[in-house]
């Protein structure tokens, strides 16, 4: 079965960023894994696809997680934070992404 083609430019969005943080980095020592945050009507395939085109990995696995956003108050209004989707793309063994910018 051949990998479903995407339009580049959209690739290109559907990644807003890499998340760093202590889970994040529990989670790509212990199983390979790397957080994105990405769009939140991107889909599985496209952001296999999207990591896959800019870093010039294989990716084995790609699951997601839905946040809502919090409810707090801003001044003596109640407002709240935006929603957001997190991506766990597991990386195939041998596989590894460094955003650092230190040379491997």
């Amino acid at each position: 079965m051949s990998a479903p083609k995407f339009a580049e430019g959209r690739l290109a969005q559907v990644l807003l960023a890499p998340i760093v943080s202590e889970k994040a980095t529990q989670v790509a020592d212990k199983h390979n894994q790397v957080l994105f945050k990405v769009l939140r009507d991107a889909t599985k395939p496209e952001i296999k696809a999207a990591v896959e085109l800019m870093f010039k990995v294989e990716v084995e696995s790609v699951s997601v997680v839905n946040v809502k956003g919090k409810t707090k108050r801003f001044g003596g209004r109640a407002g709240r934070r935006d929603h957001v989707k997190k991506a766990y793309v597991a990386l195939k063994a041998g596989q590894e992404l460094n955003f650092s910018g230190e040379a491997a």
